[in-house]
C-alpha cells in the first residue's frame, strides 16, 4: 500500500538558532570518528544510516520543543535542548500522543539524551541525573520486564540470608557511627547518614530524588506526635509521576533515623539551621551522585552485593512477589506506578522463579518422608 503522505514540516531546521545546528553538525561528526567510551572502551564509527536517524531524530526532539512552547530563540545550543526542563516537555508530548504506555520511540529518545549530554559533556552532573531519572521513569514500561543485570541483583536478593545482611546494615552502621563518635565526629556522622539512608530504602524503596529532597517536618513527620513512629510523605506534585507516597515506618527504624538527626546531623550542618534530612554544602540538600555512590559503596563493601538506589525498587517488588505471587497491585502501591500494567510490565520476567520455586516445593513435599528416612 502507498504510505499516506507526511504533513509538511512546520519548521525547517535552518529556522533554528545557528549555535544549536552548529553543535548538533559537531556531535553528528563525531560518531564518523573512532571514540572512546565512559570505561574506556573503543567505540567504532556508526554506520551514515545510523548517523541519518540520529540527525532526524535531534530535529524532531527541537521542533517537538518549540511546539510545547519552548521558544525558538531559547533552543540556542544542544545544552539547551537536553536542559531537563526542555527535555521533560519534549518527552511528555511524545508520550501524550503515545497514549497510556510510552512506545519505544520516546523510551529510547530518553536514554539518547542523556547518552547525547555525557558524551558531549553539554550538562553538569545535576542536570544528567535528572535526565537519568526521565530515563528511568520511562524504561519501566519497556515491554520484555527487567533487564539481565536486574535479574541478576534480584536472584542475589531473594537467595536466603542475602536480603536480610542488607536489612540488618544500617543497624550495624549505626552501632559503628556510635562508638566512632567521640573521636571521629565527622566520619561518625557521614556514616550514620548513609544507614538512615538505607533504612529508610529498605522499607520505602523512593526515587532518589526523592530520597535526597527529604525534608523534616514535611517528607518525614510524626502525625500521632513526639512520641509515635515517623511517617516518610510526598505529596504529588513532588513525585515524577504524580503519585502521592505514605510510608508508615518501624519503631526500629524511627528509633534510628531519631538518633542521626539529633545526635549526628547537627555535626553535618556545622552551625546551619536547615530542614534537610540528608545536608550537604551550601544550604542545599545532598548531592543524589554522592548520596547514591555512597550508599552502593557501603552495601558493596558489607554485603558483596552491588546495589543502586533504584534498583531497591526492584529488589522490593521481587521479594513481595515471592511472598505473595501475583499480588501485582500490592506492589504497585508500595512502589507508586501510575497504573499496574507498569509494575505487570516491569516484573514480567519473575514468573519463572516464582513457578519454579512453587513447583520445588511440592517436589520436596513429595521426597520428604524418604530424605527424613535416610539420614536415619
Amino acid at each position: 500500500m502507498e504510505p499516506p503522505v507526511k504533513a509538511a514540516v512546520e519548521l525547517a531546521w535552518e529556522d533554528f538558532p545557528e549555535g544549536l545546528r552548529r553543535d548538533v553538525d559537531r556531535y553528528l561528526q563525531g560518531l564518523t570518528r573512532v571514540r572512546r567510551s565512559r570505561t574506556g572502551q573503543r567505540i567504532r564509527p556508526l554506520k551514515p544510516s545510523t548517523i541519518r536517524t540520529r540527525q532526524a531524530k535531534l530535529q524532531a526532539a527541537a521542533r517537538m520543543a518549540v511546539k510545547t512552547g519552548v521558544p525558538i530563540d531559547t533552543v540556542s545550543s544542544l545544552s539547551a535542548l537536553l536542559a531537563p526542563e526542555v527535555a521533560e516537555k519534549v518527552l511528555d508530548a511524545y508520550w501524550s500522543r503515545n497514549g497510556e504506555t510510552p512506545k519505544l520511540f520516546t523510551i529510547d529518545l530518553a536514554g539518547r539524551f542523556l547518552a547525547i549530554a555525557k558524551e558531549t559533556k553539554c550538562l553538569d552532573d545535576t542536570a544528567c541525573e535528572r535526565l537519568d531519572e526521565m530515563r528511568r521513569d520511562l524504561d519501566e514500561h519497556r515491554q520484555g520486564g527487567l533487564t539481565d543485570k536486574n535479574l541478576a541483583l534480584i536472584r542475589q536478593v531473594l537467595t536466603p540470608g542475602v536480603w536480610k545482611r542488607v536489612v540488618q546494615l544500617p543497624l550495624s552502621m549505626m552501632a559503628t557511627a556510635r562508638s566512632q563518635r567521640a573521636y571521629a565526629p565527622a566520619q561518625s556522622a557521614v556514616r550514620a547518614q548513609i544507614a538512615a539512608a538505607i533504612g529508610i530504602l529498605t522499607c520505602a524503596p523512593v526515587r532518589l530524588a526523592n530520597l535526597t529532597a527529604i525534608r523534616l517536618g514535611t517528607n518525614l513527620i510524626k502525625p500521632g506526635g513526639l512520641d509515635s513512629n515517623y511517617w516518610l510523605v510526598f505529596p504529588d506534585y513532588d513525585v515524577k509521576n504524580r503519585v502521592k507516597l505514605e510510608y508508615p515506618l518501624e519503631q526500629y527504624l524511627t528509633e534510628l533515623i531519631y538518633e542521626y538527626v539529633h545526635d549526628f546531623r547537627p555535626t553535618l550542618l556545622r552551625g546551619r539551621n536547615e530542614d534537610w534530612l540528608f545536608p550537604g554544602q551550601g544550604g542545599q540538600a545532598k548531592g543524589k551522585a554522592c548520596l547514591s555512590g555512597q550508599i552502593t559503596e557501603r552495601i558493596y563493601k558489607a554485603t558483596g552485593l552491588r546495589m543502586t538506589v533504584h534498583q531497591f525498587r526492584h529488589a522490593a517488588g521481587a521479594i513481595i512477589l515471592q511472598r505473595r505471587p501475583g499480588e501485582y497491585e500490592l506492589v504497585r502501591r508500595l512502589l507508586g506506578h501510575r497504573n499496574v500494567q507498569t509494575t505487570i510490565t516491569s516484573y514480567v520476567g519473575l514468573e519463572n522463579i516464582q513457578a519454579s520455586e512453587i513447583f520445588s516445593q511440592i517436589v520436596m513435599e513429595h521426597l520428604s518422608d524418604d530424605l527424613e528416612a535416610a539420614k536415619q
